[in-house]
Order: structure tokens, then C-alpha cells, then sequence
């Protein structure tokens, strides 16, 4: 197992090396920030507490390996492997710096326009989350193209993964449009206290495309057939799927809240 491990890193190519490296930076900002307020004792809570670079650096960390993992498995050509894991190290840089950045400032990132510098920020987080939209949405239609050199348990993982975080990026945008549509409507107040309303569907829908794939990885160690494999993954996904769903019906429904 550790072996095979390894051997993401040592055959990895150079975009994909990139991705696991910038990704440990980012991780390693967002342990740094937990350490700071653990020490100083400062808020956990509120738009201006240095817990949103803390969850932003942890989140995008761990998202950045995943995915450039993940997209080792799928077949995609060689430049496009390079421009869409590109594009998604960079934006992942740039949302985890300007939120810090903001948070650091003192002021809010997100729904903030209240100078020049704020809005361009605030247009630049706008753009880079558009920009891992459209990656993801380009691996997940690549996620379901004809691939029989991965086994189809692992595959299956994948695309429910993806699928996933495609909710997950879709109530990200939502919760974001909502937000600026209450600030331009002059109301910010209102979109710092609703604007993440969907916060638990957006989290567990995030990180499905990790745990999935990592179980279909883990069982390929077993000594069982591949169709064993399977069921234990569609067994899985579904509870998965399930527990997504329910969460995100209570969150609607206000029962569960941010």
C-alpha cells in the first residue's frame, strides 16, 4: 500500500507533483491559522475571524490533492490534464489568499464592496470560484467517459464523487449569488447573517469525491473480487447519497443550520 502510494508522487507528472505540493501549503495555512487562534483566543465565529483563511486553507488543501489525485485515474489527454489541474491549483491559491488577505485586513471577503479594493476582491473570488466550476464540470464529464484501465469499482466512486461535489459547487454559487444580490440590494447585513445558509449541504457534499474514491482505492488492497469490491462501494455511495440528501432537506427545511 505504501508503495502504491508512493508511486503518486514518483511517476507523477509535473503538474500533478505541483498540485500535491501547493496543496500541502495550503493545509499547512490552515493549521497555521487554527494555531493562532487557539493561542491568542481570538473569535471563532463572525466574518471577520481568522476561522474563514483557517477553513478556506484546510478545505481547498485537502480538495487540491484530491483532485489532481482523483484525475490521475480518469482519461483525459495530457494538455488538458495540464490546463484544467492548472487552473484549479491557481484558483485554489487565489481564494485561500484573498480570504486570508481580507481576514488579516479586518474586513469581510465576501459580500464586501464597500471600497474599490473590496469590490475588486471581492470580483476576483467571483471569478476564481467560476474558474473550479468549470474544471469540475469538465472531470466529471470526463469521469464518465468509456475508461476500462481503471476498475469499475474505483470508476463508480469517482463519478458519484464528482457528482457530488458538483452539488456541492452548485450551493456554493447559490449561497454567493444570494449573498451579492442582498448586498447591491443594500441590505449586507442581511447577506453576512444568510448569505451561508447552505453551509451543511455545501460541506457534506464537498469531500465525497475524496472518501469514496479513497474506500474504492483501499478495497482494491483486499483480497476480493471486483465485483465484491463493487457492492461495497454502491453499498457505500448510496448510504453516502442518503445521508447528502437528508441533510441537505433539514437544511432547507431551517431544522439544520450553519
Amino acid at each position: 500500500m505504501f508503495m502504491s502510494l508512493r508511486s503518486f508522487w514518483v511517476s507523477g507528472r509535473r503538474i500533478e507533483r505541483a498540485g500535491y505540493l501547493v496543496g500541502a501549503l495550503l493545509l499547512i495555512s490552515g493549521i497555521v491559522h487554527i494555531a493562532i487562534l487557539a493561542v491568542t483566543g481570538a473569535a471563532w465565529v463572525g466574518p471577520l475571524s481568522l476561522r474563514k483563511p483557517a477553513v478556506f486553507g484546510l478545505s481547498f488543501g485537502i480538495s487540491l490533492v484530491t483532485i489532481v489525485w482523483v484525475a490521475s485515474f480518469l482519461p483525459l489527454a495530457e494538455r488538458t490534464r495540464l490546463a484544467l489541474l492548472t487552473i484549479f491549483t491557481a484558483a485554489s491559491v487565489v481564494e485561500t489568499a484573498l480570504v486570508s488577505l481580507q481576514a488579516w485586513r479586518g474586513v469581510p471577503s465576501h459580500f464586501n464592496v464597500a471600497t474599490a479594493f473590496d469590490a475588486l476582491v471581492a470580483r476576483a473570488l467571483a471569478v476564481g470560484g467560476i474558474a473550479l466550476v468549470v474544471v469540475i464540470v469538465g472531470l466529471t464529464a470526463t469521469a464518465f467517459r468509456r475508461n476500462p484501465a481503471v476498475p469499475i469499482s474505483l470508476r463508480r466512486a469517482i463519478q458519484v464523487g464528482f457528482v457530488a461535489l458538483c452539488v456541492a459547487m452548485a450551493t456554493g454559487a447559490t449561497m454567493i449569488a444570494r449573498g451579492m444580490m442582498l448586498v447591491f440590494g443594500g441590505n449586507p447585513a442581511a447577506a453576512y447573517a444568510t448569505g451561508g445558509a447552505l453551509k451543511p449541504t455545501h460541506a457534506v457534499t464537498m469531500h465525497g469525491i475524496l472518501v469514496l474514491p479513497l474506500l474504492a482505492w483501499l478495497l482494491s488492497f483486499a483480497d476480493w473480487t471486483e465485483r465484491d469490491r463493487l457492492r461495497v462501494v454502491l453499498l457505500v455511495s448510496t448510504a453516502y447519497l442518503m445521508l447528502a440528501g437528508a441533510i441537505a432537506i433539514a437544511n432547507i427545511a431551517g431544522i439544520v443550520e450553519p
